[in-house]
C-alpha cells in the first residue's frame, strides 16, 4: 500500500484511485486513508485544502502509524486525526483488522505485544510481520499512533492537567507521551492546547467517589442515522443499567480498570454530523476503551455513501434508503452482556425480552453510587449468573441451562469474546455449545464485532419486515434473494427491521420509523 516518493505511480491502480481522490479534495475517504507528502514532510487528510502535491512526492498509508514510521507528521491545517476511522476494521477480518479492533481497545497498554498475540492466537513475531506487510507498522507503533490521537482529543476537549492526559491517553510516562505529542503534531501538548479554537464543554474536576468527569465529541462518517440507533438502544433499554430517549443515552459500563457512566447525545450538522459524549470515569486509563466502544456502539465509522449506494440499487429497498439514509448497526459496549441479552431474547420478543433482563439485572446486578437520574447500576458479571442466576431466570428449563452454561464456560475462561475474534470463530465457538444456534450466534457476531454482513433470515421481525416489502419470508428464499446485498446484508437487515415496525415504506414519514 506504501509508495516510494521516487516511483513512478501510473502502474498502480490503487494509488491512481486515491490520488484522484485526494487531487478532488473528496471528504468521503478522509480516516480511509492518509496522504503523506514527503516535499513537506507531513501526513494529510485526502481532502486537505493545500496545493495539490505530484505524483512522485506522494505516499498513501492505511493508518497514521504507518506515516510516522516514514518520519512524517500530522497536518496542521486539515488535523487528518480529527475525523472518523477507518471502516475496514470491521468490513475486513483478517488478522489485521482483527488486530486493529484489539489496538483500538487498548489492549497492547494493558496486556504488551504478547497479550496482543495471546488474543489472536499467533506469536507475536507473526503479528508483528503481518501488520508491518499490511499496514506499515508494527503493533507498538500502532497503539502509539493511537495514544497520540486519544491525547489530542484530551488535550483539546478537556481541561484535565497535562500530566493526567498522559496517563488517560495509556502512555507510560510524562516524558514518553511529550516526546510522542512532538514528533506527531510538531507541537507540545500545551502548544496543542493553546490551538482550540473555544472552551471545552463544561466538566466538574472534583473528583466525587474518585471519579473525573470528562466531556468529548466524536465524529461520525455522514450520512449518519445517529436518531435510528438511539431508538434502536431505547427499545431495548434495561431500567437502572440504561436510560434512553430518542435524543439521548445514557448507561454504565464495566472497563478494564474500573466502572464508567457515559451519556450520548446527537451533535454536529447532517454534513459533518457527530455524537457528544458525558463520561465519568472511575479510572483514566479507561478513557481510550470507552472512546472505542462508543465508536463501536453507534457505528460511526460505517461507509454509509458505499453501503447505501449498493442498497438502494435494489428496487425493494431503494425507499427504505432514501428515507432513512445512513442507517447504522448498533454495536456492543460489552461482549459477555450482548451474549446474555441475545440468550434470553431467543424466542420471544423485545418487550419479553426486556423484562427477563431487567429482573436478571435487577437481581444480581452491582449498585453504584450515582447522582439522581443518572444509570447507577451495572450489568451482572458471568460469575453472578453462574452462582444465582437459577433463582431469577424464568421460561423453559433448557433454555436456563444453556444461559447458567454459557455463564460458566464465561466466568471460568473456557469460552471467551472479545472484540478480536474472527467472526468464523466466534461463531462456531457458541453453536458448539447446546441451545445455541446460527440466530444467536449471528446476532452476537453482528453486534460484537460489527460484521457488515449478516443477515438474520430466521428473524421473525426481520421476516415480517421483508414481508412488507415484498420480499420472500421464507429463510432460504430470503437469503437467496438477498445475496445481491453482500457485503452489507447486516445494514438491510436493519432496513428489514425498521420495514417491521412501520407502515408500507412507500407511504411512511420520516418521523415515524422505527428500528425492529
Amino acid at each position: 500500500m506504501n509508495r516510494s516518493a521516487a516511483a513512478p505511480p501510473v502502474a498502480d491502480p490503487v494509488f491512481a484511485e486515491r490520488y484522484r481522490a485526494m487531487s478532488a479534495r473528496d471528504a468521503r475517504f478522509d480516516g480511509q486513508f492518509i496522504t503523506g507528502v514527503h516535499t513537506t514532510g507531513i501526513y494529510c487528510r485526502p481532502s486537505c485544502p493545500a496545493t495539490t502535491p505530484r505524483p512522485g512526492n506522494v505516499s498513501f498509508y492505511l493508518t497514521a502509524a504507518a506515516a510516522h514510521e516514514a518520519g512524517l507528521r500530522a497536518c496542521k491545517r486539515c488535523l487528518p486525526d480529527a475525523v472518523p476511522g477507518s471502516p475496514a476494521w470491521n468490513m475486513r477480518d483478517d488478522l489485521a483488522a482483527r488486530a486493529m479492533r484489539l489496538i483500538s481497545d487498548g489492549i497492547v497498554e494493558r496486556q504488551g505485544v504478547p497479550g496482543l498475540a495471546a488474543r489472536l492466537g499467533y506469536t507475536p513475531r507473526h503479528v508483528t510481520r503481518v501488520l508491518v506487510a499490511e499496514l506499515g507498522a508494527g503493533p507498538l507503533a500502532l497503539a502509539r499512533a493511537h495514544r497520540a490521537q486519544t491525547a489530542r482529543l484530551l488535550l483539546l476537549n478537556t481541561e484535565l492537567p497535562i500530566t493526567d492526559v498522559a496517563f488517560a491517553a495509556g502512555f507510560g510516562s510524562v516524558r514518553q507521551f511529550n516526546d510522542t505529542v512532538v514528533a506527531v503534531y510538531e507541537r507540545t501538548p500545551s502548544e496543542v492546547r493553546a490551538t482550540r479554537r473555544g472552551p471545552p464543554a463544561h466538566e466538574d474536576q472534583s473528583v466525587d467517589h474518585a471519579e473525573t468527569k470528562i466531556s468529548l465529541q466524536l465524529p461520525a462518517r455522514a450520512p449518519f442515522d445517529g436518531t435510528g440507533v438511539l431508538r434502536f438502544l431505547a427499545t431495548r433499554a434495561l431500567p437502572g443499567v440504561e436510560v434512553a430517549t430518542d435524543s439521548s443515552y445514557a448507561r454504565t459500563v464495566r472497563l478494564p480498570h474500573g466502572t464508567a457512566v457515559l451519556e450520548v447525545t446527537l451533535a454536529g450538522t447532517d454534513a459533518a454530523p457527530s455524537v457528544a459524549c458525558s463520561i465519568r470515569l472511575s479510572h483514566l486509563a479507561d478513557l481510550a476503551p470507552l472512546v472505542s466502544r462508543v465508536r463501536r456502539l453507534f457505528d460511526l465509522d460505517a461507509d454509509a455513501l458505499a453501503i447505501d449506494a449498493q442498497l438502494a440499487a435494489d428496487p425493494t429497498l431503494t425507499a427504505s434508503v432514501a428515507q432513512t439514509p445512513g442507517l447504522r448497526v448498533p454495536g456492543s459496549m460489552d461482549a459477555e452482556e450482548t451474549v446474555f441479552r441475545a440468550l434470553i431474547g431467543q424466542q420471544v420478543s423485545v418487550a419479553g425480552a426486556r423484562t427477563a433482563l431487567t429482573r436478571l439485572a435487577d437481581a444480581l446486578g452491582e449498585r453504584m453510587p450515582s447522582p439522581s437520574g443518572e444509570p447507577g447500576l451495572l450489568f451482572p458479571t458471568a460469575a453472578r449468573i453462574a452462582e444465582e442466576g437459577r433463582a431469577v431466570l424464568r421460561g423453559p428449563g433448557a433454555r436456563i441451562d444453556t444461559i447458567l452454561h454459557v455463564a460458566q464456560l464465561l466466568a471460568s475462561g473456557e469460552l471467551s469474546l472479545s472484540f478480536g475474534q474472527s467472526r468464523a470463530d466466534l461463531e462456531a465457538s457458541l453453536v458448539a455449545l447446546r441451545g445455541i444456534g446460527p440466530w444467536t450466534a449471528g446476532y452476537v457476531a453482528m453486534r460484537v464485532l460489527g460484521s457488515p454482513d449478516i443477515l438474520l433470515t430466521s428473524d421473525l421481525a426481520l421476516r415480517q419486515g421483508a414481508g412488507r416489502l415484498g420480499l420472500p419470508v421464507e429463510p432460504r428464499a430470503l437469503a437467496t434473494r438477498g445475496a445481491g446485498w453482500a457485503p452489507w446484508r447486516s445494514y438491510a437487515g436493519m432496513h428489514l427491521w425498521q420495514a417491521a415496525g412501520a407502515k408500507p415504506v412507500s407511504s411512511v414519514s420520516v418521523s415515524s420509523k422505527q428500528t425492529g
